[in-house]
């Protein structure tokens, strides 16, 4: 706070020398006028409601961030308020909200705890005072006046993750559950890493039953699965559901019952990155991956499991045969205490789906010299609420199933949908195929066949992510829609380094028996020139709409 009202009064002296100045009669002295307070202040107003009238470009290391969605806020006294995913995602914070309301930020050694009352609430949406705390949390902020600009500049090098950090110690994972003899870790997996991304604040617990019973897929619940069922089932708006209302083991389900919160956001890595993991473990929760496990169950034995430590390591060949969370790690845990020595130090720890008599209370400690762990790491990293939309407009009930292209990073892809009623277009999803995608997202609001998706089209949203996964992009401005209208649209993407990077649901033999074709009219284009019909392809597109009733 002291630096920015600094600099803001040495630039008010500079450019209103006079109205803030006078001279006494004693020659070699400068004595402040009268208004040189009242001006200061009155200027930092005016600069502050100028800042909020014309957008605020957010920088990180003088890197603009448009593309990325960010918001802050600024209040009259040029105090900078952010958003919890503003601090986890620029900041590399831990950031857990409490059920009364209070915050805890962490980042390293630095521990912030912020009471409720301090908070700026928007729109159900707490904004963090980060003014205050900026410097202790590594970073130094700047304000560029001229060019409606504040950049974040890290002071401590980037270290933002301490040697050892634990979930359980802060309240954010979900209780130990045991799948038994079913083929469900999958779904165990994906619900307890959903679970931990709403903790401290909210502690549910979700259906298992519903995920593997009603995901679409032609699998029996014996059968196994894989992350890109929990995030199809979840993006589908088809659950989660909670565990009460749909209970594991009793060999039914209701497929009644609606979602009670909506998959916003999940990131897929595909390539194992400790640094990467460990920050997405401290920043959004529990992260879900695959391991190899020569044990069927916690009452069976393994050359590799150490019972008396809890202690796992792998160094075989084996492709991963089960999945559980990443909720922690300690890169000093002695190598000593595997049963096969890897040839250093340093544990993940893992919570399991066999029950509490397993392990420590249900977790293992998994050396980082495993040949699997985290080689594909999941972690949910927006959870809407079940009203964030009024109505979802989608083909893809499957998911990303496979994937299309035109030898060539670059696509485009588009949907048309029929409006049900008078409606506005909020946002649309899609999955990126690939890390550092690119993108740009078009609306054809009156669209009447093929030639509508050139000459009709408008932008109305652009941006880039930096992992592969599902994502939802708000858009810049909201499109109403009248009942019957029919409208598409439309994303162009850039994938580095992948030729088909355009997801699709299609056929994949007898587990997507449920795959209905009549129910989509996708197209695809090179240049967004000429279209071709997804369907004609056995494909749908995977791009969904999301609209509010007027």
């Amino acid at each position: 706070m002291r630096k920015i009202l600094f600099v803001v009064v040495i630039a008010a002296c500079i450019l209103v020398p006079v109205l803030l100045f006078g001279f006494n009669e004693e020659p070699g002295k400068i004595e402040k006028g009268n208004g040189v307070e009242a001006a200061a202040e009155q200027m930092v107003t005016d600069k502050s409601a100028d800042f909020q009238e014309k957008g605020l470009d957010i920088l990180l290391e003088g890197k603009s961030l448009k593309g990325f969605g960010y918001k802050i806020r600024i209040d009259n006294r040029l105090n900078v308020y952010a958003p919890e995913r503003f601090l986890e995602d620029l900041m590399g914070c831990s950031v857990n909200q409490y059920s009364n309301g209070n915050v805890e930020i962490d980042r390293n050694s630095t521990e912030i705890k912020i009471p409720a009352a301090d908070l700026e609430m928007v729109e159900d949406e707490a904004y963090i005072p980060i003014s205050e705390y900026v410097e202790s949390l590594g970073f130094n902020m700047e304000f560029s006046f001229k060019k409606n600009q504040v950049n974040f500049t890290c002071t401590d090098g980037g270290m933002n993750l301490p040697k050892a950090y634990d979930m359980r110690d802060h309240d954010r994972v979900s209780p130990v559950r045991d799948q038994g003899q079913y083929g469900t870790c999958w779904a165990f997996a994906s619900l307890a890493a959903l679970e931990s991304a709403s903790l401290p604040k909210e502690d549910s617990i979700y259906s298992v039953d519903h995920m593997s019973r009603n995901n679409g897929y032609n699998l029996d619940i014996s059968d196994g699965g894989e992350h890109t069922m929990s995030i199809a089932y979840m993006a589908a708006w088809r659950g989660p559901v909670y565990e009460k209302d749909d209970e594991y083991g009793d060999g039914k389900t209701d497929d009644t019952l609606e979602a009670v919160r909506h998959l916003e956001e999940a990131i897929i890595m595909n390539k194992r990155d400790d640094s990467k993991i460990k920050g997405a473990i401290y920043k959004y929760g529990g992260v879900e991956t695959s391991l190899y496990m020569e044990m069927t169950y916690g009452s069976s034995r393994s050359q590799f499991y150490n019972e008396d430590t809890a202690s796992y390591y792998y160094d075989g060949d084996m492709k991963p045969n089960h999945d559980m969370v990443i909720v922690g790690w300690d890169d000093d845990y002695p190598k000593e205490k595997f049963s096969i020595q890897p040839s250093k130090d340093g544990a993940y720890i893992c919570k399991n789906s066999w029950g509490e008599d397993f392990g420590d209370g249900g977790y293992i400690y998994v050396s980082y010299e495993d040949k699997n762990i985290g080689k594909q790491a999941i972690v949910y990293t927006r959870l809407g609420e079940k009203n964030n939309y009024d109505n979802i407009y989608q083909s893809d009930i499957l998911g990303w199933v496979g994937q299309m292209g035109f030898n060539e990073e670059s696509a485009y892809f588009a949907n048309v949908y029929t409006a049900k009623k008078d409606e506005i277009l909020k946002a649309i999803s899609f999955y990126a195929t690939g890390d550092n995608t690119t993108f740009s997202v078009f609306i054809v609001p009156d669209y009447k066949d093929e030639s509508s998706l050139n000459s009709k089209r408008i932008e109305i949203g652009k941006g880039e992510t930096r992992y592969s996964g599902y994502y939802t992009v708000d858009l810049t401005q909201d499109v109403e829609l009248r009942k019957g209208q029919k409208y598409a649209v439309i994303v162009s993407i850039k994938t580095p380094g992948s030729e088909k990077p355009i997801a699709i649901e299609c056929d994949a033999g007898k587990r997507t028996e449920g795959l209905d074709l009549s129910d989509g009219e996708g197209y695809m284009s090179l240049y967004g020139e000429v279209w071709h019909s997804a369907e004609e392809e056995n494909a749908n597109i995977c791009l969904k709409a999301f609209t509010d009733n007027k």
